[in-house]
């Protein structure tokens, strides 16, 4: 499978990490999922809710979730949430173990976003494998 968002998404996506650094961003991402191709139409990003160190994990604001959820069913265009982002701030954009341990959906696509104090420095794509022991790269296809 492979990711497809456009530029102008991953530049929210990056100004919301370097933004939020030393502390993990995280939102939301909406569009659609064929056979083969996620596409990510709009990010929303979120408030990072964790109850425990924002420097090492996240957690999306459900009130958000449930604004996103009716205004996509509301659109009534076949747009749903499709996955989320986050940041690992001074560690590489790949699934942590505390990552995997919060796949509850295993669908979803997750996009991670190293940062550090000079900003945004890269962006990773992965789905969740078939028996939920790890995850799979997936290939980002960026467009204007």
């Amino acid at each position: 499978m492979q990711v497809a968002l456009a530029n102008r998404l991953i530049e929210i996506i990056c100004d919301h990490a370097a933004s939020t650094y030393p502390h993990e961003c995280c939102g939301l991402l909406a569009g659609r999922v064929d056979a083969d191709t996620a596409t990510i139409t709009a990010v929303h990003p979120s408030d990072n809710i964790t109850q425990g160190d924002p420097t090492r994990g996240f957690e999306v604001d459900p009130k958000l979730r449930f604004d996103v959820m009716r205004a996509l069913e509301a659109q009534a265009d076949g747009t749903e949430i499709i996955g989320h982002y986050h940041s690992h701030p001074d560690h590489p954009a790949e699934p942590s173990k505390t990552d995997l341990a919060m796949v509850y959906e295993p669908a979803f696509i997750w996009l991670i976003c190293a940062s550090t104090s000079a900003g945004a420095q890269d962006l990773g794509a992965f789905r969740a494998n078939a028996d939920v022991s790890g995850f799979d790269q997936l290939q980002i296809i960026t467009a204007e």
